[in-house]
């Protein structure tokens, strides 16, 4: 790594316009990274694995349902989908904004209560209740914790994911599947 003054040693001057361009990087920079935090922390609300008491929580806070990201240690969309789109603040806000949500483990033996009542292992409630064989998978639930809407795999990107969540907010899985909810948004954006 060479520092300034090794540079004007060699005879290459540090010119105006570099400064500026290296000035607008470091700013551009702080600000996205202003704008990305831990989904651990911000994306995903702490539980004992009870989800039929959280169905409660949910209609306490006025909350339109349950999110629950199926997922496992090694998957790398899973990985992908964290560190590129569930750390995003607006990301973050929005959904927690609508949902509670929280992360299953398919492969986890920690037992968790479902929304009925029933006592299980994390990876029985992914594989037997919920036919998660691959992850991510995200699992929408309504307030009556039935499932209304569910996506398998990462989105593209943030964008992707954030017209997910309005996809489910505004009802319109009722109606259409998600790839018909993007392209009626696209036309709708073309005109």
């Amino acid at each position: 790594m060479h520092s300034i003054q090794s540079w004007r040693s060699r005879g290459k001057p540090a010119s105006a316009s570099g400064w500026i361009l290296l000035w607008l990087a470091l700013v551009w920079a702080g600000t996205a990274l202003a704008d990305i935090r831990d989904p651990a922390d911000h994306f995903f609300g702490a539980t004992f694995g009870d989800f039929s008491e959280e169905l409660e929580t949910a209609r306490g806070e006025g909350k339109q349902g349950i999110l629950l990201m199926f997922e496992m240690d090694e998957c790398p969309f899973c990985h992908r989908m964290k560190t590129t789109v569930l750390n995003r603040s607006e990301v973050q806000d929005y959904f927690r904004d609508h949902f509670l949500i929280f992360p299953v483990d398919i492969e986890g033996d920690i037992e968790i209560t479902d929304f009925s009542g029933q006592v299980m292992a994390q990876k029985d409630f992914a594989l037997k209740s919920h036919r998660v064989r691959a992850t991510p998978v995200f699992a929408f639930f309504d307030l009556d914790g039935s499932l209304v809407a569910r996506y398998t795999g990462a989105t593209r990107d943030a964008d992707e994911f954030m017209l997910l969540g309005t996809y489910v907010v505004e009802g319109r899985y009722k109606d259409m599947s998600f790839s018909q909810y993007k392209r009626e948004r696209r036309e709708t954006s073309r005109r």
